[in-house]
């Protein structure tokens, strides 16, 4: 499979592949160079390392809930 660079260095990969990949907007690739080249697959948050922080947040705040938050319509000029 062959993918473009554009003038500004972006890389678009094809839907079936994110969806296979389990990646959506907003998500994370990580590159890992290995001997015969990189390496890329998704970078994902091991939420088991954020179990001892659990103690430290107010029970009374709601969770954020990141996917609703992700599904909401935003100012395009709010952009990263």
């Amino acid at each position: 499979m062959i993918v473009k660079v554009t003038a500004k260095r972006q890389v678009t990969f094809p839907a079936h592949v994110l969806d296979v990949m389990g990646v959506g907007p907003g998500d994370r690739l990580e590159l890992l160079e290995g001997p015969h080249g990189f390496v890329i697959r998704p970078h994902k948050i091991d939420l088991s390392r954020l179990a001892p922080l659990r103690e430290q947040i107010d029970p009374e705040i709601e969770p954020f809930d990141i996917h609703a938050f992700r599904s909401q319509r935003h100012d395009p000029s709010l952009r990263d």
